[in-house]
């Protein structure tokens, strides 16, 4: 019973890190219909820029709050740049986000060095609590309770505010929200912008988890970034939260019991997930 819960603990700290990349794709691909191959740069960038400034300054909450400005800055420059000239174009669009996934990562060696760099739990979070025969990380514990704020947060913002109901309706008919004298270029940027900032966050938190951070790490969480969006269903934030956690309790037992699959397991996942119900588990309203 202890292994089973530490190991569903394990699952849901995983997949609230993938929740944190994924949702930012969940508003840029699923609502903007941007595909941006360069998010796991960005998530990249937000690990080693908030890592170095928790070093800088002895302070893990400034860390995150400087790999959210990280991210946020790199947001803008990625929408204005990069995405602009090749809205409405996928094709395009995967070219050109592939490459800056590639200039990003090597920009990183630039400024930190090829070599890896480690990341340790700030101290107030370190170690864990027993509860009877079950040792609870408290990391962990801390990872999910982010994930599922942020989850709230975002759901309350689309939902339930002016411009949720703003950006939901762009996605509808962007040319009937600007003959309302609504910039809808703007509003998109915003978009992007805290997309990426959630990018930055999940490296930031994952940085900790994982203890050492490459430069390399944007490529191999992007894919599972896609893979919950695919899963989840594009523009569905409860979707990829969903999808985020069967990833995550997924990897987590089958590296346990089955290790040869643990590397496939996400892919079978989404190909259960597409032959029965292509669009996803959650379809986006509006």
């Amino acid at each position: 019973m202890e292994l089973l819960i530490n190991l569903t603990i394990n699952g849901l700290a995983t997949g609230m890190l993938i929740f944190l990349l994924a949702s930012g794709l969940t508003l840029i691909f699923g609502l903007m219909s941007v595909l941006n191959f360069a998010h796991g740069g960005l998530f990249a960038w937000g690990a080693y820029s908030g890592i170095w400034f928790y070093t800088l300054t002895g302070s893990f909450f400034l860390g995150i709050l400087f790999a959210l400005i990280t991210g946020l800055v790199l947001g803008f420059i990625t929408e204005k740049l990069i995405i602009t000239p090749v809205y409405g174009n996928h094709v395009q669009q995967i070219l050109i986000t592939l490459g800056f996934m590639l200039v990003l990562t090597e920009l990183l060696k630039v400024v930190w060095g090829p070599n890896q760099m480690a990341a340790k739990v700030p101290s107030y979070l370190a170690g864990s609590w027993e509860i009877g025969d079950v040792l609870i990380i408290k990391y962990r514990l801390f990872i999910i309770f982010v994930g599922f704020l942020i989850f709230g947060i975002f759901q309350y913002m689309l939902q339930k505010t002016k411009i949720g109901l703003v950006v939901r309706a762009g996605v509808m008919n962007k040319e009937m929200v600007q003959a309302l004298g609504i910039n809808i270029k703007r509003v998109f940027l915003y978009v992007f912008m805290a997309g990426s900032a959630l990018a930055a966050l999940s490296g930031v938190l994952m940085a900790p988890y994982s203890g050492v951070i490459y430069a390399e790490m944007g490529f191999e969480f992007a894919i599972l970034a896609f893979i919950v969006v695919v899963i989840g269903g594009m523009g569905s934030f409860p979707g990829s939260l969903l999808a985020a956690i069967l990833v995550g309790l997924a990897g987590s037992y089958m590296a346990y019991y089955v290790p040869a699959l643990s590397l496939a397991v996400n892919m079978m996942l989404m190909a259960i997930v597409l032959i029965f119900r292509p669009q996803g588990l959650f379809t986006a309203k509006g």
